[in-house]
């Protein structure tokens, strides 16, 4: 797809949100003020009172647009206006007792008008709805510390590791369909072979979307393998891959194992650094031809104290 279809896309999905959602039309949420109003009267009513120079740059709106507003809004009694009293050059805003009655109109149709649009979804659907929108607010504003849950794997979570390996290592290097057959025959084998509390899986997890998984798999009595470390792209750098890494190595070592061994490829460069980081150390190398071309395989060691 090129950029300017991208582009396309896009915007042909803005104009169907915004028909969605039905901020079209004359007011938003059965009121007489329009989306811009209602957004600054959300705002208005998240705290007591708040500097005009700071909430016109926190929604991005011209100084003489947002004078008119307020205008309006002192007008029909809404806000007050006022200068700080910390600093007479700058004026605070604030609702007035009429104006946060407003505010819990609007709240409260905004509360009815999209629990009947979820309404006509299944269950199922609406989770797959809230995964994308949460997509969304990741890729184009990605929170500073997001909290990573970890996770056993659940239903459809396997097929999910599967999936996502073989679309992403696929895109990233190029590995053809024999790297899907190998996730597929390793996830397989942790199913049928899996004893508990010698073997276990992590998923993580952030804002409740898969973001990554690991598995620990029993190799003899003495060594647990690591296996199958993923971080989706929307989530690197936020500390999936140590978390997992981390859990992983824990597990192995309450586990009662005596080392801790792992295969990768040496152009994993990201992977490698956390492996590091976890006291890994390289054993091995081995040049191969697989997955569709050229590969140097390694082999890692960490030895675990009990």
């Amino acid at each position: 797809m090129s950029t300017d279809q991208r582009v396309a896309a896009v915007r042909r999905f803005n104009r169907f949100y915004t028909r969605t959602i039905g901020v079209l039309g004359d007011g938003i949420q059965r009121s007489p003020y329009s989306l811009t109003e209602a957004r600054l009267i959300y705002e208005l009513s998240q705290s007591e009172q708040v500097e005009t120079v700071e909430l016109r740059q926190r929604l991005g709106l011209d100084p003489g647009y947002l004078s008119r507003i307020f205008a309006r809004f002192e007008a029909d009694g809404l806000v007050r206006l006022r200068r700080s009293a910390t600093d007479n050059r700058r004026q605070v805003v604030e609702l007035t007792d009429s104006g946060r009655r407003v505010f819990a109109t609007l709240d409260e149709h905004a509360i009815e008008d999209m629990g009947t649009l979820l309404g006509k979804l299944n269950d199922s659907d609406q989770t797959r709805l809230l995964s994308a929108m949460s997509t969304i607010e990741r890729l184009w504003d990605p929170p500073e510390q997001a909290e990573v849950v970890l996770r056993p794997p659940a239903p459809g979570d396997l097929g999910w590791v599967v999936h996502r390996h073989g679309a992403l290592y696929a895109q990233e290097y190029g590995y053809n369909d024999e790297f899907e057959a190998l996730v597929s025959r390793i996830v397989a084998e942790y199913v049928e072979n899996r004893r508990e509390g010698l073997d276990a899986a992590w998923v993580a997890e952030i804002d409740s979307v898969p973001a990554g998984s690991i598995f620990c798999v029993s190799q003899s009595k003495t060594t647990a393998q690591l296996r199958l470390l993923f971080v989706e792209p929307w989530a690197r750098g936020m500390g999936v891959g140590n978390k997992l890494v981390d859990a992983c190595v824990n597990f192995a070592t309450a586990a009662g194992y005596r080392e801790m061994v792992l295969w990768t490829n040496a152009e994993l460069l990201a992977a490698r650094h956390i492996y590091e980081r976890a006291g890994f150390e390289l054993v091995s190398e081995e040049d191969s031809v697989s997955f569709g071309g050229p590969q140097t395989f390694q082999n890692w060691r960490l030895p675990l104290s009990g």
